[in-house]
């Protein structure tokens, strides 16, 4: 039973499960566009991490932007277990959060697209959850190693929090902040709405655009 109980906080550090020194097996390339899944990327490649609920719809999200894309990957980021399972993560005692990879080219995509389609794509204020989808590994994050990244993802957040707000939504709960190590999820998670288009997708946004548009910085 204990990976079917849905958790709402963090786990105290005494609980913290221990992991293991070896990373989960994974797919070799992006079930999409064939391109290496791990890398290595093209010279000019960055990378950005998404934290928006389920995992499986949140990756669609990013690979239908298409050119500027390199490559999507689900995963673990934010929490403590070294290389944790889906199970794990999903009891809630590991701390990490069901997050998507997305490498991309900042010339031909800004990132500040990629920054709306988090947005817009689900509801940032509802804390340790995504609609029926209840637990730590659903909560809203954005994991930017890179301090200017960082600032503008925190502007982008201020402008839609705003709009939201004008709306009549609460504040916004998202987590800016280094994730730390990117895990890369089981093999059978990578691009799995691709692989079965009929699966779960628990997303939903708000219906609120956020306000910086494709290619204008979130000033």
């Amino acid at each position: 039973m204990l990976f079917f109980r849905k958790r709402a906080e963090m786990p105290a550090p005494d609980r913290i499960l221990p992991g293991r020194p070896t990373p989960q097996p994974t797919a070799e390339r992006h079930f999409v566009n064939g391109h290496p899944l791990k890398g290595p990327y093209p010279d000019g490649i960055e990378t950005a991490v998404f934290g928006l609920g389920c995992f499986w719809g949140a990756e669609r999200k990013f690979w239908q932007l298409g050119d500027g894309v390199f490559v999507t990957a689900v995963g673990y980021a934010a929490g403590t277990t070294p290389n944790p399972t889906y199970e794990e993560v999903c009891s809630g005692l590991t701390g990490h959060n069901e997050v998507v990879l997305v490498a991309y080219d900042p010339d031909v995509i800004p990132f500040s697209a990629l920054l709306k389609t988090f947005w817009e794509s689900h509801d940032p204020t509802q804390g340790m959850r995504q609609g029926n989808d209840v637990g730590t590994q659903y909560r809203s994050g954005l994991y930017l190693p890179d301090v200017g990244r960082r600032a503008e993802a925190e502007a982008s957040r201020d402008a839609y929090a705003a709009a939201l707000k004008a709306r009549g939504y609460g504040p916004i709960t998202t987590e800016i902040r280094d994730g730390g190590p990117f895990y890369f999820a089981e093999e059978y998670h990578q691009q799995y709405l691709a692989k079965n288009p009929g699966g779960y997708c628990g997303l939903g946004g708000t219906g609120v655009s956020c306000p910086i548009g494709v290619g204008v910085a979130a000033e």
